[in-house]
């Protein structure tokens, strides 16, 4: 049995990537990039577990991408990594960030050859230009640039981080603490995915696969007695509202369950559940809005949506060509992707008897290329 777990901490915000898209969450072929990374290393016996901090709002869409070990993070790199170790079960530990995509494991090989010698073991790169602070010329075989993955004594680094203090790196913690640390040769090949124009430097990464993923969504609302109508966004001209937790927006409640369905994410009640009073009478287009927001963070992009509209009454013909613009503002499309039909179901059922309205949506996603960010 193995006497060592690797983490991997893929729990940041991505706030210096520049792009919508946080960068964990990239394809690389079909996979995201922490999934990527995780992949690199499943199979691998020197490993006893591994354990991958998660953002805490991406956590539960982690777990559905396979068995992963998924532990929340926090909301610095040092409390995530706290989080993780509290899973660790062996006296070793291989800390390393899914920022760094393309670690060769003849690094790991170096680092975990050099356990017995420090209580954390780390990569470094030397420093080969020039290097002025403050106006003076520094001596650059002074200077080390540190990397991940760094290997530690799992007690030791628990211990370290016993502190308010934050650190930027294991090693750092465990000196501070009074610990050891010893360097072993870098590789320029693990370097850290920090903004966008890092990716052109990770050879490994190979582009988004180009697929389709397809949607549906189904959704009905009953009228209600009282309040007013909103379909696609667009008031209605209507005696009566819907009965809803939301303001009822029937045809942008099944559009958002057709997006969520193309990109595995569960559904509207999971995301926005009517249990939650933030939502009560809520405007659906900021659903809408937020919902395409979050599939651009995971690195989806829209491609088109198909709404199908079954109402007996009120007569929806004059409002589509508002509808359809409406939802391709929000959904951030071109309004020639965006489709809103209206039909009847000739009095039959609940809607022939004019006591609600259905909604039927489609909706196709593909992945963002970030060859082209």
């Amino acid at each position: 049995m193995s006497d060592l777990t690797l983490i991997l901490l893929a729990a940041g915000a991505s706030s210096r990537f520049g792009s919508e898209v946080k960068k964990q969450w990239i394809r690389i072929g079909d996979i995201p990039l922490w999934q990527f990374v995780t992949n690199r290393f499943t199979d691998d016996p020197l490993f006893a577990d591994i354990v991958i901090a998660a953002h805490p709002e991406e956590a539960d869409y982690m777990r559905q991408h396979g068995d992963y070990h998924i532990v929340v993070g926090g909301n610095s790199r040092q409390a995530s990594l706290k989080a993780a170790l509290e899973a660790v079960k062996t006296p070793y530990v291989m800390v390393s960030d899914v920022a760094r995509g393309c670690i060769d494991m003849a690094l790991v090989e170096r680092l975990t050859a050099a356990r017995e010698k420090a209580d954390c073991i780390v990569p470094v790169l030397k420093i080969h230009d020039t290097v002025v602070h403050d106006g003076e010329t520094v001596d650059r075989d002074a200077l080390l640039r540190i990397q991940t993955p760094q290997l530690s004594r799992t007690a030791v680094l628990k211990k370290a981080l016993e502190t308010q203090t934050e650190y930027t790196d294991d090693s750092s913690a465990v000196v501070a603490a009074g610990g050891t640390r010893f360097f072993v040769p870098g590789d320029e090949k693990a370097r850290k995915l920090t903004t966008l124009s890092d990716l052109a430097a990770l050879e490994c990464l190979q582009p988004p696969a180009p697929i389709t993923l397809v949607g549906n969504g189904f959704d009905v609302h009953a009228f209600d007695t009282k309040g007013s109508m909103v379909l696609c966004g667009v008031p209605i001209e209507h005696p009566v509202g819907f009965k809803a937790h939301s303001d009822g927006d029937v045809a942008i409640h099944a559009l958002i369950d057709a997006l969520l369905g193309a990109a595995g994410m569960d559904d509207i009640g999971t995301l926005f559940p009517d249990s939650n009073d933030a939502y009560r009478g809520i405007d659906s287009t900021l659903l809408l809005e937020r919902t395409c927001r979050r599939l651009r963070q995971y690195g989806f992009e829209p491609v088109n949506a198909d709404i199908t509209i079954a109402a007996q009454a009120p007569k929806l013909a004059k409002y589509k060509a508002a509808m359809r613009q409406t939802i391709a503002r929000v959904a951030g499309l071109p309004p020639i992707r965006v489709n809103v039909k209206a039909t009847t179901t000739e009095r039959l059922g609940f809607v022939g008897r004019e006591e609600g309205v259905a909604v039927l949506a489609s909706a196709t996603l593909k992945y963002m290329d970030w060859t082209q960010l």
